[in-house]
C-alpha cells in the first residue's frame, strides 16, 4: 500500500485530491494542514490528518510517505514560501527516494503565437497586481524544479481557469496554455485531482511538468 501526503488537504485542490485518494484501496492518505477543525469540517471527522505547519515537519514525519503531493497555498505576500518549500521536499525526496508532485500554476505556461508566458497576460488583468506575485513565485519554482535531475518529481499547471467542480474527461499538455473545443481553459478540481490520482496509482511522467484542460465545460 502507498502511503500518500497531501499538504494544503484542506484547499480547493487539495481537498479534491484527498477526497478522491481516499476511495482508492491502494492508498494510505494522510492530509497535512495548518487548521485542524477548518480540515474536519472539509474532508470529515475522521480524517486522517497532521496537523502541522510544513516547514515544522522533521524529516522522520515526512519520509514515511512513498508519494507526497504539495498542494499548499499561502497568500501572495507570502509566495515566496511556495519554493522554500519545495526546496525542503526535494532535500527530503533525495534522502528517501519520496515522489513529489507540485500543483503549480497556470502563470508558466506559453501562449499565443509568439509564445510568450501567460503570467504576463495575467498581469495586465485590472488588480491583479494586489495577487500577481503567486504565479510570478509558481514561475521560480518550476524554474527551480527544472534544475533538479536526481528526484522523481511532476509538476501539474492548471488552465487560465482553475475552480471548484466535478471531474470531466480531461486532455494533457506540456508547456503550452491548452484550450478545450469550446475555446474555453478551465480546469475543475475534480479533474486535477483524476489527473493526480491517476499519476500516484500509475505514474506516466517524470521530472517534468504538464498541464491539463477540461474537455468540457
Amino acid at each position: 500500500m502507498l502511503k500518500v501526503g497531501i499538504i494544503g488537504a484542506s484547499g480547493m485542490a487539495g481537498s479534491a485530491i484527498y477526497k478522491l485518494a481516499v476511495t482508492e484501496p491502494e492508498l494510505n492518505v494522510t492530509g497535512i494542514i495548518r487548521n485542524e477543525s477548518k480540515a474536519r469540517k472539509i474532508l470529515g471527522e475522521d480524517a486522517d490528518l497532521i496537523a502541522a505547519n510544513a516547514f515544522s515537519l522533521t524529516d522522520s514525519a515526512l519520509s514515511q510517505f512513498d508519494v507526497i503531493v504539495d498542494a499548499f497555498n499561502v497568500s501572495p505576500e507570502s509566495a515566496d514560501q511556495q519554493v522554500e518549500l519545495a526546496k525542503k521536499l526535494v532535500e527530503l525526496a533525495r534522502k528517501y527516494e519520496t515522489r513529489l508532485i507540485f500543483i503549480l500554476g497556470a502563470g508558466s505556461l506559453k501562449t499565443g503565437e509568439d509564445k510568450h508566458l501567460f503570467v504576463n497576460d495575467i498581469a495586465k488583468i485590472p488588480g491583479s497586481s494586489a495577487w500577481i506575485n503567486t504565479p510570478r513565485e509558481q514561475l521560480k519554482e518550476l524554474e527551480y524544479l527544472e534544475t533538479v535531475t536526481d528526484v522523481d518529481w511532476l509538476g501539474i499547471s492548471p488552465s487560465a481557469q482553475f475552480e471548484a467542480g466535478a471531474a470531466t474527461k480531461y486532455i494533457v499538455g506540456q508547456d503550452e496554455l491548452l484550450f478545450n473545443d469550446q475555446k474555453k481553459s478551465k480546469v475543475t478540481s475534480g479533474t486535477m485531482a483524476k489527473l493526480v490520482v491517476s499519476e500516484i496509482l500509475n505514474p506516466q511522467h517524470h521530472r517534468e511538468r504538464i498541464t491539463v484542460v477540461n474537455t468540457e465545460d
